[in-house]
């Protein structure tokens, strides 16, 4: 008799155990982890890094244009480091991990090419790829006020009579800044003398092109010189536009690092960020592509 209800035990269990795999199979659960999540995580564990250093005035637009190359290409993971032209430039030549540099002017990529004038490259630096290197997009330098423009302020000529006279406080970007540089050749072509009105309190810094645009923003100084591109951003109104003889052309210059971690996928994204979907990004904030294809 004992071993009769053993054994009915036995089976009772065994029915339980059947009855609760049936009930989890009909609510649709299952018993033990199933091997998709797995699958996902080593999906994005196997990802190629691409560590892209770029000019801060390309933050919306080149954030976009590594979303849809992303969305193509999954098997990458991009990744920016947006900042002035000079701070990337050194961070590069400290040691920073970095595949893809793009600056907002000449001089930060000559300094770390070897192929440029040792005029600019000072300190004989070989870290970018020169064979990668091209002219990727034109920008504009631009005089731009804040909301109301409570100074009336309408172009650089007004501006250059105002700040002779102390009557405008503008902002602009520091030396070591592109955006800074090309302000300080408006302000020579004005025969203004730049450690004056800094002494005399008609100019405040920012130290990328960013922060002189939040300065605008925010109505803490009566103008300030920025880039088209940042203007559009920020929706800040543009009353004039620096021609190439005052300032020069505004190039931006892209390349390879010598030290990519991935150079197939460094001149992947280069090569995406020529095409269509890319170039359509940067003209929608202003940009002209210099190199699409």
């Amino acid at each position: 008799m004992g071993k009769i209800k053993e054994a009915a035990r036995r089976i009772t269990g065994g029915a339980a155990v059947v009855g609760m795999a049936a009930v989890l199979a009909a609510c649709g659960g299952s018993a033990a982890p199933t091997t998709d999540t797995t699958a996902s995580t080593d999906q994005a564990a196997e990802k190629t890094p691409i560590v892209v250093f770029a000019a801060a005035s390309m933050t919306e637009s080149l954030t976009e244009a590594g979303d849809q190359f992303m969305a193509a290409n999954p098997e990458y993971e991009v990744t920016f480091n947006f900042d002035s032209s000079g701070t990337l430039k050194t961070q590069i030549q400290e040691g920073a991990d970095c595949d893809v540099f793009i600056s907002a002017g000449q001089k930060q990529m000559d300094q770390l090419d070897a192929a440029a004038s040792t005029d600019v490259n000072t300190e004989g630096l070989d870290l970018i790829d020169t064979a990668t290197r091209f002219d990727i997009l034109e920008n504009k330098v631009t005089l731009v006020v804040p909301e109301g423009n409570p100074k009336g302020i309408e172009s650089f000529d007004q501006l250059a009579e105002m700040l002779q006279s102390g009557d405008v406080l503008m902002a602009m970007g520091n030396s070591d800044v592109p955006v800074g540089q090309y302000t300080q050749k408006i302000l020579a072509y004005y025969d203004l003398d730049e450690d004056t009105l800094a002494s005399s309190g008609s100019v405040t810094y920012g130290t990328n092109v960013k922060e002189v645009t939040s300065q605008v923003s925010e109505g803490a100084v009566d103008c300030g010189i920025i880039y088209q591109t940042d203007a559009h951003s920020a929706d800040l109104t543009v009353v004039d536009s620096a021609t190439a003889e005052m300032c020069g052309r505004v190039v931006y210059p892209a390349a390879a690092t010598k030290n990519a971690g991935d150079p197939d996928g460094a001149a992947q994204f280069l090569e995406f960020l020529q095409g269509s979907e890319a170039s359509a990004d940067f003209e929608a904030v202003g940009f002209t592509p210099l190199a699409s294809k």
